[in-house]
Parts: structure tokens; C-alpha cells; sequence
């Protein structure tokens, strides 16, 4: 008789996404595809087409192209709102 076995917990490790909010429409559907030869990304969103073209190194990830498309987009937002006031 000897005693039971400890079961082996294992911890999931967490994934970055690869399927983004749309600052537009609000909708789970913007990617980010990375052109390699021109050294480019395009940031698409699938369900309203809003899309843009970001320079990108070769060390950036997806939600780092992003988060620079957030930037820009709520940037020019505050611009165009203070423009009109």
C-alpha cells in the first residue's frame, strides 16, 4: 500500500490576441497583417473595411501595430473634436 499520486496542475500560459476591437464600429474584427518584402503592416478591420498602413520593424508584434492604430485613430479623433469647437 503505498500513497495516491498528486495529480500535475499545469498553468495555461496566456496568448496575446490575434483578432482586435475596431475603434470605428466596435466590433471584435480588426487583424493585422504584416507585408515582410515591403516592410509594412495593414491593419484591416473586417467588418466595417476601416484599414491603415503602419511602418514596421521586424521585433514588432501584432498588438504593438495596434495599439499605434488606436493611437492614431483616437489622436486625430481629439484633433478634428477641438477643431470644431
Amino acid at each position: 500500500m503505498g500513497r495516491r499520486r498528486r495529480k500535475a496542475i499545469r498553468i495555461p500560459r496566456k496568448r496575446l490576441p490575434k483578432v482586435f476591437l475596431c475603434p470605428r464600429c466596435g466590433k471584435e474584427a480588426v487583424r493585422v497583417e504584416f507585408a515582410k518584402d515591403e516592410g509594412n503592416a495593414i491593419v484591416r478591420c473586417g467588418s466595417c473595411g476601416f484599414s491603415e498602413k503602419f511602418p514596421a520593424k521586424p521585433s514588432y508584434k501584432d498588438i504593438d501595430i495596434y495599439c499605434k492604430f488606436t493611437d492614431k485613430y483616437y489622436g486625430e479623433r481629439k484633433v478634428s473634436n477641438t477643431a470644431t469647437l
